[in-house]
């Protein structure tokens, strides 16, 4: 092991020297115009964040009571803005009625077909309607008995009420927590358990590639399972709200069930915001351990707020007249932060998407791109990387000039699948801002600011404001530029998590022991000659081969940039020599034949684009990677699949099962 690599030292072996600056009639036109501005300012917020924050809350919120302390830090635990009194749904939608904004589309929503050759709904909601429906089932909730600090479960599909819920949740002070709508009912039940929630919203179905999945059916399942001391699991909730969207058969318990429509029949849409603590918890979402029972990741009122906001307009450049797509669903912390808050506390035009990217066929996003005039899209990579194996001739069928600016989130971008959104997508005009945050950020923070940072294919850049990352070793001392490490957070944010929902201890020993007096993400990365974080995947996802720590995402990278693979997921096996073996599974693009020579070519072309300890030991073809329907590749179900052990834990959020039965089958 060479001198200068420590235990925690991870082999970055990726080489991208390609570097966009951006546009200049871009740059010109921006909030933040240049990287002299970006620095001076990011100076300030770290040099004197108390100053700079209280700076931008005064600015940026409307406040009922103003705070008394910027920061209260009592390591791990956080307090932002001690003493203010706001309201987030008083923030994104009555500060703008009485303005322009008031008549402006706050969302744009586009349903699933219900039948093939079947037009899917629309539905345009001004702020002015939106505030109107929002304050309506804000009494709805009041009047089935939810109060300030009662938590209430969503579990709907990608429409209009699901932002409606959180907003009108927020709105009264109840907590929400977003079950994301492909979870079974043990996942719902396990949820209810965990933070006492009294009350359900939920759909009869939503729509997935034409097919109905019956969320009413599971929720009154959750609502019959029992632990292990034979006791109901949800036996705290008392009513159940039910949204009807696909029109199947559900059955309605009396005195527990109500249908949406009928409860907004008999409520007045006079519902003044209440105000609300800085600290007051604004929702729970659940992330899976990788381990045990979900984490409750805890996110509360005003850092989490002002950070979303500006993150927002700044990383996004939002102006009044754009038309903005995340195409995150609001069951993942994507959907809360850049559908819901931060687009509606700017003020912006936000398009929510029920269905598939490729339902009824592989051109639904370009289509509704064309179609609505959007400028803004923001995605994964996994997407990405489904588009390029569909191919080119997709998108070529739809004008995409009117975006102006492309984003991805979720995972690293190899700099292949980046060249290819830049080149085909954003028709090599657009900046691309690839964005690194989590669940337990709350916000975006390590990220191009796209009028002033210049990028490079497959890094997210520099921090955005306030956020001190560094890259260090097992020790926590900071690894030289070059050199991989563990990526920490030195200092308190203000959209940072305030804890795992009833579970202090588990939030400092998960984020808070690893590295002394610092916030461990989990991620493996680098910082290059230019202070650039290359983020290069999960600690757990990086590998010791034979006395070198190799990370996956840079494997996955090299094999993505051979010109007949679409997508790769690299993981390890354990091996009697070199300690763990490499294999790849591999979806090539469309009409390419998997044989012996591709599998061969690939292996050295792995060899030459990162050099022979990288070459994977074994490379598996498979038609597709088994995903959950937010697009992550289940890289757990992989590694039992190369181990050749039996497959366990949750498949609940998996997209498509068949994936797994013809993956597994492969061991034969």
């Amino acid at each position: 092991m060479p001198d200068n690599q420590t235990p925690a030292g991870i082999e970055s072996v990726l080489q991208e020297n390609r570097v966009f600056p951006p546009p200049k009639a871009f740059a010109q036109a921006a909030h933040i115009k240049s990287l002299a501005q970006y620095k001076k300012l990011y100076q300030e917020s770290v040099k004197a964040p108390d100053k700079f924050w209280a700076k931008q809350a005064k600015a940026e919120l409307v406040w009922f009571k103003p705070w008394k302390k910027v920061l209260q830090w009592r390591e791990p635990f956080a307090q932002w803005f001690v003493g203010g009194q706001l309201n987030v749904s008083y923030n994104c939608l009555d500060r703008h009625l009485g303005t322009p904004t008031a008549n402006q589309a706050a969302l744009i929503w586009e349903g699933e077909p219900a039948a093939p050759g079947k037009p899917g709904e629309e539905r345009t909601l001004t702020y002015k309607q939106l505030h109107h429906e929002v304050c309506r089932f804000a009494n709805v909730l009041k009047r089935n008995g939810v109060k300030k600090g009662d938590r209430v479960l969503i579990y709907l599909p990608m429409v209009p009420e699901a932002a409606m819920a959180m907003l009108a949740c927020a709105r009264i002070g109840a907590v929400h927590s977003v079950v994301f709508g492909g979870f079974s009912a043990q996942s719902v039940a396990d949820r209810i358990q965990d933070c006492q929630a009294r009350l359900v919203v939920t759909a009869d179905g939503g729509y997935r590639r034409g097919a109905i999945v019956p969320l009413k059916q599971n929720v009154d399942e959750a609502l019959t399972l029992k632990g292990p001391d034979g006791q109901l699991l949800a036996r705290s909730i008392e009513k159940v709200i039910v949204v009807r969207r696909a029109q199947n058969e559900v059955s309605m318990q009396a005195g527990r069930d109500v249908w949406w429509h009928e409860e907004m029949a008999q409520v007045s849409a006079d519902c003044p915001a209440e105000k609300m603590d800085s600290e007051a918890p604004l929702f729970i979402l659940y992330t899976s351990g990788s381990t045990g029972k979900p984490k409750g990741i805890l996110h509360t009122t005003a850092g989490y707020l002002l950070y979303v906001r500006m993150t927002s307009r700044l990383v996004f450049d939002l102006r009044p007249e754009d038309i903005y797509w995340c195409t995150a669903d609001v069951g993942w912390v994507t959907g809360h932060s850049y559908v819901v808050y931060g687009p509606l506390a700017n003020g912006a035009t936000s398009l929510m998407y029920e269905g598939a990217p490729n339902d009824p066929e592989p051109d639904r996003f370009w289509r509704i791109i064309a179609k609505y005039g959007v400028t803004i899209l923001y995605t994964a990579p996994t997407a990405i990387r489904a588009f390029m194996k569909w191919g080119v001739e997709w998108p070529r069928k739809h004008d995409l000039s009117s975006l102006r600016l492309l984003g991805t989130v979720g995972e690293p971008i190899n700099p292949e699948a980046w060249m290819w959104y830049h080149k085909h997508i954003g028709g090599k005009r657009c900046p691309i801002v690839d964005t690194w945050w989590q669940t337990e950020t709350g916000g975006i923070m390590i990220t191009p600011l796209p009028g002033a940072t210049p990028t490079k294919p497959g890094s997210a850049t520099l921090p955005f404001f306030g956020i001190v990352p560094e890259v260090v070793d097992d020790r926590g001392r900071v690894v030289p530029r070059n050199s991989g490490g563990k990526l920490v957070v030195r200092k308190p944010w203000p959209s940072m998590l305030r804890g795992l929902w009833g579970d202090p201890e588990r939030y400092k020993s998960v984020y808070w022991t690893e590295v002394p007096h610092s916030y461990f993400t989990g991620d493996g990365c680098r910082q290059d000659k230019d202070g650039y974080f290359w983020i290069v995947g999960r600690i757990d996802d990086v590998l010791n081969v034979a006395g070198h720590r190799i990370g996956t995402a840079e494997v996955e990278s090299a094999l993505v940039s051979h010109q007949q693979v679409a997508e790769a997921a690299v993981v390890g096996r354990p091996d009697d020599l070199k300690g763990q073996a490499l294999v790849a599974f591999v979806t090539l693009k469309s009409g390419v034949n998997a044989d012996g020579a591709l599998r061969d070519a690939l292996r050295q072309h792995v060899a030459r684009e990162i050099g022979p300890v990288a070459k994977p030991d074994d490379i598996r073809f498979a038609e597709a990677l088994p995903k959950t329907r937010s697009g992550k590749i289940m890289r757990r179900l992989l590694k039992q699949i190369a181990a050749g052990t039996e497959i366990k834990g949750d498949t609940t959020t998996l997209e498509d099962l068949n994936v797994l039965a013809r993956l597994a089958g492969t061991e034969e």
